[in-house]
């Protein structure tokens, strides 16, 4: 059984009372920004509502990275490591049906997946370490990143530097996650989320009369076969062991029941954790369509995108991460799921076909990625993420908070 050696230190307690007292603002914070979400790279009113604050605890920073986004530097008391701090900014195209008093006020704009959560977390952390710089040695940066959703920023900031000067040596991060319930974290070395990649197929045949096919190349004929196709790589090609999804989300094809399409047009989704896969799906996927369509004398063109590539923790950083939340978790007193055991509050069972930017930073530097549990059965609060209900337990902003500030201290000593 995995006990806390740490749960009942002075300073964890007062850690503890201090997010505590800062929890209020942190959820005001939380719902102004959920009141005016931004679409990715459109995030001016966010990043000023973050400079404000930053501008207000006297913390330094950059903005207008990759155009919105903003990296804040808080130095500890005393030398030491650079450990970075990523949260995301973007909201969804997505008209939210919740009756809030803090609902969207951006028609067809929500944040349905948590995003506003991680920036006000950030922001509270921030708030705490510029208070309490005598707590850890070293730098922290907190690295504000715009268009998570799409169509990226997290690549980007790289690009301009934002692991650089001083060199970040980790990175963490952490997702809130309908799929846990409030008072629970996951975390997981290794493979967490799937590469995000993307096809898109148009057929080419000849059409005609619905009666005279003979005359015809039926564009749909062939595109259904392909689907069919597609269906094998995974099923035939992917060892078993290994997971992998190759999904057609799209099909259009016809204008009327009896004239035979010219063309049809498929679009799908390819996911998978093994980076061994990189090039292999574009290869096959392409061997397929040509193969269908060659034996029934049609033509093609696709458009193949790689997004994110798969995102993978490292051990070390990830067990740092797992003792602290372990650590923080214990405290039965201020967690909802006090039914559950310690060992299942920080749970390894959290990998998801999902993908996440975040992974472009940990190709870079070692770090670990985390899901917070957010959900509340009992308040209704268990919306999935991108749903137009979606909404959180609030609860999980001090613990996001506290989870961020012990893995700051603890990285600091340790490294």
């Amino acid at each position: 059984m995995v006990t806390s050696t740490v749960l009942n230190s002075p300073h964890l307690q007062n850690v503890r009372l201090q997010v505590r007292s800062l929890h209020a603002q942190v959820i005001t914070w939380r719902r102004q920004i959920h009141q005016h979400p931004e679409l990715g790279f459109e995030e001016t009113l966010t990043a000023q509502f973050i400079t404000q604050k930053l501008d207000q605890w006297g913390i330094d920073y950059t903005s207008g990275i990759a155009k919105t986004g903003i990296v804040a530097t808080i130095q500890g008391d005393r030398p030491g490591p650079v450990l970075g701090i990523r949260a995301d900014m973007d909201a969804l195209p997505i008209q939210e049906e919740n009756e809030l008093e803090y609902r969207s006020k951006h028609p067809g704009k929500m944040h349905a997946c948590g995003h506003d959560a991680h920036v006000a977390i950030a922001l509270g952390t921030a708030c705490y370490l510029a208070a309490h710089r005598h707590t850890f040695s070293g730098t922290v940066k907190i690295i504000f990143q715009p268009a998570e959703e799409g169509p990226g920023g997290a690549k980007p900031m790289i690009e301009a530097g934002v692991l650089q000067n001083p060199q970040v040596d980790a990175i963490i991060g952490l997702h809130v996650w309908q799929q846990l319930p409030i008072g629970t974290v996951g975390v997981r070395d290794g493979a967490l989320m799937a590469a995000v990649e993307t096809f898109r197929v148009t057929v080419l045949g000849r059409g005609g009369h619905g009666a005279i096919p003979q005359q015809t190349v039926d564009s749909i004929v062939v595109a259904a076969q392909i689907v069919n196709a597609l269906q094998t790589i995974v099923a035939r090609n992917i060892d078993p062991i290994e997971s992998a999804v190759v999904t057609v989300g799209e099909f259009h094809a016809g204008t009327a029941c009896n004239v035979i399409a010219d063309t049809a047009r498929l679009s799908g989704t390819v996911r998978y954790f093994n980076s061994q896969y990189a090039d292999y799906f574009h290869h096959r996927i392409e061997q397929l369509i040509s193969g269908v369509c060659g034996m029934h004398g049609a033509t093609y063109e696709l458009r193949y995108e790689k997004y994110y590539p798969p995102l993978i923790n490292n051990p070390r950083i990830t067990e740092l991460v797992r003792n602290v939340a372990l650590d923080v978790v214990a405290d039965t007193d201020s967690l909802m799921s006090n039914d559950l055991m310690l060992n299942d509050r920080v749970t390894p069972h959290c990998q998801t076909m999902g993908g996440e930017d975040m992974s472009y930073f940990l190709q870079e530097v070692p770090g670990c990625y985390f899901f917070l549990g957010s959900a509340n059965a009992d308040r209704g609060l268990t919306f999935p993420h991108h749903h137009p209900h979606f909404n959180i337990d609030e609860t999980a902003l001090a613990l996001g908070m506290e989870l961020f500030i012990r893995c700051v201290e603890q990285f600091s000593s340790t490294t």
